[in-house]
């Protein structure tokens, strides 16, 4: 069943969530987007198992609820998993990873580490699919809060099944889910968003923000023109680097420019951990600088897919696939270095001949009818954050971290956040046990438990030092096979 309620009214006249769709922006944010041309169907399928069939070695009883109730763009799915006993108890949000460009939208069923260690700690979880698929954390935040507070009217109308309203709530997710975590705790989200929702902490995992999409602008940029290529027009940028799988993920053959800067493997394609000249290795050496600076497991990360992954996009206009009207993308300002110290003057002349873009005006600018169609994660929150994050990601690199960090400092709340580095290369990389660790801590820490142990993320040094990330990196036995060749801690 789809539920349909009205968020309040005034007057006489009931203002329904669909009105609210079309409504207002600030004055400089231009207000026409390709999103908001587009629709999504529910998937057919959306039923799930509860835990302990899916994870029989983990036979934690529980009972699982699914549906549709209505979003933002239109009809979303929530799914809930609650564990026996439990009524009226705490309730963790899951919000789910980036999910393409297609028009289904499917059930978001957690990864079982993290439902084993939410149901085992006695909470309930739910999730909804959003109403939108595309990087909409819009969507993803006003459609979870939503879901939050309605839940057990949904379970209730659906199943005949009655429980008490949740007496906290938490929220957690992976990547875009991470970013959708994070802002739905920052100040600004809190107070604009359709559906104010008290969350009491906070695990955003491998989290994005919108600093990702600087980070997705400058490589393919600093590419162009390192290769030698700058004298030719941007557009050519994707035909220059070579061509991809059917999947869009890897490159199985590299274009002229990579050829210019690396060697290829025994099947032909690139091989990133053989840049053939000094200006492939300026290229190795910009780009760690720009995710994160010096750091284990940098270089076995480079050499990965997900390298190819974050030049996919070919330096996209900005306005993220049309989530916006304009480009929030700007390197203006932005200054490219290899080397250490005062700017060499080949520095200089490759700043001052690299293409550069300015952001426009307003693109994403506050709103009157929720939150930023890219809500900003500002690191204002009042409420425990504990954050994991991999040294070796390319595509959501470690530099969020330092990011989210300084900004937290800025607000004066970093006692409240607590990060920790994970040795590992891909994105969300992470062990079952760091991530049943992580929502343990989280949970204990919520509830009146000591601060859990974190690593320091700002310090050069530190984060240079070749045991960096050993504190809190577990490798459990579904993690052996993927770390087996990094560099091992003492």
């Amino acid at each position: 069943m789809t539920h349909y309620k009205k968020i309040f009214t005034f007057s006489i006249l009931p203002l329904t969530f669909a009105s609210l769709i079309g409504c207002g922006s600030s004055d400089d944010d231009p207000v026409t987007r390709e999103h908001d041309e587009r629709t999504f169907v529910v998937a057919e399928e959306i039923s799930f198992n509860p835990l302990a069939t899916d994870l029989p070695t983990v036979p934690i009883p529980s009972s699982v609820y699914y549906g549709t109730y209505e979003g933002l763009q239109g009809d979303a799915v929530y799914a809930a998993e609650i564990p026996t006993g439990w009524d009226g108890g705490g309730l963790i949000m899951y919000t789910h990873g980036f999910r393409g460009e297609g028009e289904t939208l499917d059930v978001s069923v957690p990864p079982l580490p993290w439902r084993a260690a939410v149901l085992g700690a006695g909470y309930a979880w739910a999730a909804s699919s959003y109403s939108a698929n595309f990087y909409d954390a819009r969507a993803g935040i006003e459609d979870t809060n939503k879901l939050a507070l309605e839940l057990t009217d949904y379970i209730e109308t659906d199943f005949s099944v009655s429980f008490d309203a949740p007496s906290q709530y938490l929220i957690s997710g992976f990547s875009l889910g991470g970013h959708i975590a994070a802002a739905a705790v920052d100040k600004e989200n809190l107070e604009r968003t359709l559906f104010p929702v008290p969350y009491e902490g906070s695990a955003p995992l491998c989290q994005a923000e919108e600093n990702e999409f600087q980070w997705l602008g400058d490589y393919p940029r600093v590419m162009h023109e390192i290769s030698g290529f700058g004298d030719r027009d941007f557009s050519d940028f994707q035909s220059l680097l070579g061509t991809y799988d059917p999947s869009g993920i890897v490159i199985v053959q590299p274009g002229e420019m990579l050829t210019a800067l690396f060697g290829t493997n025994e099947l032909g394609m690139p091989d990133w951990s053989n840049p053939i000249n000094e200006n492939g290795e300026n290229l190795v050496s910009i780009v760690k600088n720009l995710t994160g600076g010096e750091r284990p497991i940098f270089a076995e990360g480079f050499n990965t897919l997900y390298n190819d992954v974050a030049l996919s996009s070919g330096g996209e206009s900005g306005d993220i696939n049309g989530i916006l009207a304009g480009s929030i993308y700007d390197n203006s300002e932005r200054v490219y270095r290899w080397t250490d110290g005062d700017i060499t003057p080949e520095e200089q002349a490759f700043n001052d001949a690299i293409t550069r873009e300015s952001a426009t005006k307003g693109a994403n600018g506050l709103r009157n009818d929720g939150v930023r169609w890219i809500p900003l994660v500002g690191g204002d929150f009042d409420v425990p954050v504990l954050t994991l994050h991999t040294l070796g990601d390319m595509f959501v690199p470690f530099v969020h971290q330092q990011l989210y960090r300084q900004k937290a400092i800025d607000n004066g709340n970093e006692d409240l956040l607590v990060q920790r580095a994970i040795r590992a290369t891909g994105h969300c990389d992470f062990s079952a046990t760091e991530i049943s660790t992580a929502l343990g801590d989280l949970i204990t820490w919520v509830n009146g438990g000591s601060k859990p142990a974190g690593d320091e993320v700002l310090d050069a040094a530190v984060v240079a030092d070749d045991s960096y990330g050993c504190d809190h990196t577990i490798t459990s036995a579904d993690a052996l096979d993927a770390r087996a060749s990094l560099p091992v801690c003492e």
